[in-house]
């Protein structure tokens, strides 16, 4: 047995943790090798800080793509050696509707999807093509399931249809990238609207609904102030990591940054 109560201590997200370390010790006890369901970043960093760090047990990861935010994780025995190839079973899910007068982002499309019943395991990666749709990583039994099948997207009624994973045309890959903004304060929407690349009025409106975190926190005020070191993160846009803070002769902040 894993040494739970010691995995556990501190966990930002102590029950997501737990159902990954049952995944461990059945992986540990059957010498089969365990997927999870899709879990989103931080729990990921945590799993590998805690999970990752046994010497009896091996971590490794699929979302689909390889910069994908969402990830199975796949959990054996180290004694097995490198990786099994084994497939994560994933495949593309096309969400088609016309989103001209109400335009969606990626949380709207998760939330609809997740109101029609998919479960939030089964959903990985989302980003959105425009406005007729989106596209998202769907675990493969999932996809079968709603393949044809339609959802409301905010006003929007939406059909499904899945895709061979050879056959997605995959969002463009980032580039970790250093930027610099000189701003009149150091709240959040105003940092992360510059670091982003978003309007501040979206921006403002993405922090209220609940899409922004911050230290993995979700944070629902715009006028939360930041700090160095402090890291934002934004589905479908990456993470933003603050890395220094210096005041200028006007009265102003110069913001270093690095966006990945």
């Amino acid at each position: 047995m894993l040494p739970r109560e010691e995995l556990l201590k501190g966990s930002r997200r102590p029950e997501e943790l737990a159902a990954l370390i049952d995944l461990a010790e059945e992986a540990l006890r059957t010498w089969e090798p365990c997927w999870s369901g899709f879990v989103e970043a931080d729990l990921q960093e945590e799993a590998a800080e805690r999970l990752g760090a046994l010497s009896e047990l091996q971590l490794s990861s699929e979302g689909g793509w390889p910069q994908a935010e969402r990830r199975r994780l796949l959990l054996q025995r180290a004694e097995l050696g490198q990786p099994l190839e084994e497939q994560a079973a994933l495949a593309g899910l096309m969400v088609s509707g016309n989103f001209l007068f109400d335009p969606a982002d990626p949380g709207d499309v998760r939330r609809g999807l997740l109101a029609a019943g998919i479960e939030p395991g089964s959903l990985g990666d989302i980003w959105m093509r425009g406005d007729r749709g989106a596209l998202a990583v769907i675990e493969q039994e999932a996809g079968q399931r709603w393949d044809g099948s339609r959802a409301q997207v905010r006003s929007v009624e939406v059909e499904l249809s899945l895709l061979p994973l050879a056959q997605m045309p995959w969002p463009a890959a980032r580039t970790p990238r250093r930027l610099s903004s000189v701003e009149a304060s150091l709240r959040l929407d105003a940092v992360a609207s510059a670091g982003l690349g978003i309007s501040r009025s979206r921006m403002v409106e993405l922090i209220r609904n609940g899409s922004v975190r911050v230290n993995w926190q979700v944070v629902t005020s715009p006028s939360r102030e930041l700090r160095c070191r402090d890291r934002v993160r934004l589905d479908g846009r990456g993470e933003l990591e603050i890395l220094e803070i210096q005041p200028t002769k006007r009265e102003r902040w110069r913001v270093a940054m690095e966006r990945r």
